[in-house]
């Protein structure tokens, strides 16, 4: 552990970087000995188990240390990855190919003295750009996420750990002396770092004119008053939440947003996350040979978005939740049957074509945030009575 006396900006006063595990492979001899029988729990709980003590900034160590006295008593090891990954399964009861993939992936650590909002959704936007090797596991990824550090000790610890682990460190840290000993210790230590809230904050501050406080979000001294905003959004998740799925469709007039597409185009996460921004939203489903409510033609159509995607991605998403819901033979069938899902698209396809005001986005690779951006935009440019061309095209 690191005290914050010994943190000084000075490199001789700083310890130095902790070593990454360069182990030799175990002897198959020694792996073979009879040990005693551990208690298996389920490796997906043992998983988030894990993962919640890295996020948590503590018992950083556990794997790295007992990795390393299993070395010290057996010297004949000789490869880092199958110790590790041996290491790993009896941690997890499972054959630790997750965490083994996870281990010797590429890692970032995102620390933040707030809830890490900002940080998280810089890294998973810049990953975006990198979906060509991430999606077939070309360059392996694996995020943690430190949040509310708001102290030397416990950024030592994780920054610590980041150089045992070769990982790269991106921070955001309102307060100026902890972001300064992370840039430091980081040069020091040669750990790629990028301070995310840094520069732009001092860019303000200069364009303003005025000092910032250095507080995180949540942090004493800061006031966040019950604004007319913050009830507006709980209003409307109440809202959003009592008109899902087609419920109450007497109340469809009474919504900002009405989405209207065929079971799994993500209908729900769309309403709920739009609600979170303060719009109230329903959302009705498309099912072939089910009359839709008379309501839903009613309301003003400028009101109403459709939502489509691809057959043979509609046909894999509804296979998996038909699955997991363990459906019946039968049910599934013609839940997720090609004939019967193009069928229900053509049937929404012909309805929105009756309706030619509504918008029609195909959702297909669309992330809810990118479907929620393209609605938003022409929700405003309707309200905001902005030139727009007619709606008839796929969004």
């Amino acid at each position: 552990m690191i005290s914050s006396a010994t943190l000084g900006l000075s490199s001789h006063r700083l310890p130095p970087p902790p070593p990454r595990s360069s182990t030799p492979e175990p002897n198959p001899k020694s792996l073979s000995e009879p040990q005693a029988r551990k208690q298996k729990g389920s490796p997906q709980l043992n998983r988030w188990s894990r993962a919640r003590s890295i996020r948590s900034g503590r018992k950083l160590d556990r794997l790295h240390q007992r990795t390393t006295q299993r070395l010290e008593l057996n010297p004949q090891v000789q490869n880092p990855k199958e110790s590790e990954k041996r290491e790993v399964s009896s941690l997890t009861g499972s054959d630790g190919y997750d965490d083994v993939e996870a281990t010797f992936g590429k890692a970032i650590f995102m620390v933040s003295d707030g809830t890490g909002w900002t940080a998280e959704h810089s890294v998973n936007a810049s990953l975006g750009q990198f979906e060509h090797c991430l999606v077939d596991r070309g360059c392996p990824v694996n995020t943690h996420l430190f949040s509310g550090i708001d102290d030397v000790e416990r950024l030592m610890e994780i920054i610590k750990q980041a150089a045992k682990e070769g990982a790269m460190v991106v921070y955001t840290l309102a307060d100026s002396s902890l972001a300064e000993h992370a840039k430091q210790v980081c040069k020091l230590w040669g750990i790629p770092a990028t301070d995310i809230l840094g520069p732009i904050t001092e860019a303000i501050a200069s364009h303003l004119g005025v000092l910032p406080s250095g507080l995180p979000r949540g942090a004493p001294g800061r006031n966040f008053p019950l604004s007319e905003d913050y009830f507006r959004r709980i209003e409307a998740i109440e809202f959003t939440i009592k008109q899902d799925d087609g419920a109450l469709p007497q109340n469809l007039h009474k919504a900002d947003i009405v989405l209207a597409g065929v079971s799994r185009t993500g209908k729900t996460p769309l309403s709920i996350y739009l609600a979170q921004k303060g719009y109230k939203v329903a959302n009705v489903p498309i099912v072939k040979g089910v009359k839709l409510p008379k309501s839903l033609f009613e309301v003003d159509p400028e009101k109403v978005f459709g939502l489509t995607i691809n057959p043979v991605v509609l046909q894999t998403i509804r296979r998996a939740r038909a699955k997991s819901l363990g459906f019946s033979e039968e049910v599934r069938s013609n839940y997720s049957e090609m004939d019967h899902v193009r069928e229900e698209l053509e049937f929404a396809r012909r309805t929105f074509a009756q309706n030619p005001v509504w918008p029609v986005i195909e959702v297909t690779g669309k992330a809810i945030e990118e479907t929620a951006a393209v609605i938003l935009r022409l929700f405003h440019d309707r309200k905001h009575k902005c030139s727009m061309p007619r709606i008839s095209k796929l969004y």
